[in-house]
């Protein structure tokens, strides 16, 4: 069974403004987005930092949910409603990085390899990467291995990941590392693969940085590869 997601209901107003971030935090662990926007005007009526916003509600709250995924006490669906919630609150703080010139915590380049038209589990991880303070650039499916370089370099992204559900797709992921290579970035762009085919073993092959086995760890190997583990 899912787990069971339950709305927050809030009868008492907050009193300060670690009352209103702790809220906005729930309601996206809860999947609840119309509070989620909610309380992220709050914030910014409360003169909260984009910042702060951000790193104490948003990505605290998806922490939350990505630990909870990972030990199976949550399911996709509940992934979903999150994330649902976390861009509502989101798209209201978003004008705020540009004032406050907000650097994100990396760039990733994601997407299924070509000939590999299955997204949901790399829509899964662009999620969570978001949900991490991360700015994901979503080539879809059926990506060349050319474009996965062409759009890091122009993108300026630290990492490329790569989706396939396919064996018969999952030479491209090598191409891929090969073009790094051929173009003297392999090291500059670390490169992480996944998805039900994949293994260690042939990350290993092909020379990627990583293999990840599912989302929520692809977030904590990102972390890893762009010098953020804590």
């Amino acid at each position: 069974m899912y787990a069971q997601i339950v709305p927050i209901a809030h009868s008492k107003p907050w009193r300060n403004t670690m009352n209103v971030l702790e809220l906005l935090k729930e309601s996206i662990i809860a999947g609840d987005d119309e509070n989620a926007a909610r309380y992220a005007d709050e914030a910014i009526r409360a003169k909260l930092e984009a910042k702060t916003i951000l790193d104490d509600a948003l990505i605290a709250g998806m922490n939350v949910v990505g630990e909870r995924f990972r030990t199976h006490e949550i399911f996709l669906p509940d992934v979903l409603l999150a994330a649902k919630a976390m861009y509502a609150a989101l798209a209201k703080i978003r004008p705020l990085f540009v004032q406050e010139k907000m650097p994100s915590q990396g760039k990733v380049v994601i997407g299924s390899v070509q000939g590999d038209l299955h997204d949901i589990g790399k829509n899964l991880v662009g999620i969570m990467l978001e949900g991490a303070g991360f700015e994901v650039i979503d080539l879809g499916t059926d990506v060349a291995p050319e474009r996965f370089v062409d759009e890091a370099v122009k993108h300026g992204a630290q990492v490329i990941g790569m989706s396939a559900l396919l064996t018969t797709t999952m030479p491209a992921m090598g191409k891929v590392v090969a073009i790094l290579k051929e173009r003297g970035l392999l090291g500059k762009i670390k490169v992480i693969i996944g998805g039900a085919p994949v293994n260690d073993e042939f990350c290993k092959e092909i020379g990627a940085d990583a293999y990840c086995f599912d989302a929520a760890n692809s977030v904590v190997t990102v972390k890893k590869l762009v010098g953020m583990a804590q």
